[in-house]
């Protein structure tokens, strides 16, 4: 059994965000088949970790945490001590330590990247996006493996920053099912119960951390730009539910769209059962950069998404079948008439779709 060393620089139990949960289940299951010990943050829950050594070594919720000299020596007497066969590192914010640690102990130095970070900092409008660039460039250069979640990212650095394509592999965002569900029609009864929605209403959803501001300006798109288009057209009856946390205050719980066919169901326990129970799931993203984790998570439990070209950015296209329809970006009368046009659509997940986006498969990929 391998004996493995991950730093994870945030917070990710409980997961409140795609890229939480992300995190979360990759370790888990990483810790199911190997001798692994992460270092994180306090914030932690760790009665929620089951398979893996949590150490608390990072600095709470601050940006110098990423500046503590301190982890210096303690991680390479540990790295030492514990022989680890490898180092992961979660994003590239820890260049110049992974840097002094490798020259230090020569272990195996491998970077997990789940987006170009500067380009996702770029299209929100950051000021130091061009330092970050440098600064991401460096370490994709000084790692003895890159993990891409997104083929896409992977193709960029390949043939934008010349990485040599042996050390980089493709391991995607995956889901914790391995093949369709099959109480599709239960969940699609509970959650129409829940929110009084009608037999002949199909129910489209929208899921998301809601203060990030790509997902709140695909929120945006579908208020403003997208329901205004179905809510004319005379023979389509529909309800498009809204879940996630931090809801801007000023949009009030989206009361003001409540008589345009709007709920907001706000932070849910069990998205599961509204990623099932949904007739189509809407991702009218247009910023952001790297893989829409919910979007991955839609078609592996047997939805059909909607999506922009750039929101369909990362996923491989080829194996999701029909459940995967993509329009262009700023194109809102083609998402509206996609979203008309599949509604009553049932299609099936394919089960190439699993064997690539399961965890357990993408854990053996990686070892």
């Amino acid at each position: 059994m391998k004996k493995l060393l991950v730093i994870a620089p945030y917070q990710y139990q409980p997961y409140f965000s795609g890229g939480q949960k992300s995190i979360a289940q990759f370790l888990d299951h990483l810790g199911k088949e190997t001798n692994l010990t992460v270092i994180s943050v306090s914030e932690n829950d760790t009665s929620l970790i089951k398979t893996y050594k949590h150490l608390a070594w990072l600095k709470k919720r601050s940006s110098s945490k990423y500046f503590d000299l301190g982890l210096i020596s303690k991680l390479t007497a540990l790295i030492n001590k514990e022989k680890f066969d490898a180092v992961i590192w979660e994003h590239p914010y820890y260049t110049w330590l992974a840097a002094i640690v490798k020259r230090r102990t020569g272990i195996k130095t491998v970077l997990h990247i789940h987006n170009i970070e500067y380009q996702r900092f770029q299209s929100t409008g950051k000021w130091w996006w061009s330092i970050l660039r440098a600064y991401e460039k460096k370490f994709f250069r000084l790692a003895d493996e890159i993990l891409f979640v997104s083929p896409d990212d992977k193709k960029f650095a390949i043939e934008k920053w010349g990485i040599n394509p042996e050390k980089c592999v493709e391991v995607a965002f995956g889901v914790e099912i391995s093949k369709y569900s099959d109480d599709k029609s239960a969940c699609h009864k509970a959650v129409k119960a829940i929110h009084k929605v009608s037999d002949d209403e199909a129910i489209l959803l929208f899921n998301g951390l809601l203060d990030y501001k790509p997902n709140l300006d695909a929120l945006m798109h579908i208020l403003h730009e997208i329901n205004p288009i179905l809510f004319h057209h005379a023979n389509f009856r529909y309800r498009i539910i809204v879940c996630g946390k931090r809801l801007p205050a000023e949009l009030n719980e989206l009361k003001e769209y409540a008589h345009k066919n709007v709920i907001y169901a706000g932070f849910v326990s069990d998205i599961e059962m509204y990623f099932k129970g949904c007739d189509l799931f809407l991702n009218p993203v247009q910023s952001g950069g790297g893989i829409k984790t919910k979007m991955v998570e839609a078609i592996a439990f047997g939805t059909t998404v909607i999506t922009t070209e750039t929101g369909a950015m990362g996923i491989h296209r080829d194996i999701c079948g029909k459940k995967l329809v993509v329009v262009p970006d700023n194109g809102w009368n083609d998402f509206a008439q996609a979203v008309i046009n599949n509604a009553a659509k049932v299609e099936i997940t394919p089960p190439s779709y699993y064997e690539y986006y399961y965890w357990g498969s993408i854990v053996k990929k990686i070892l």
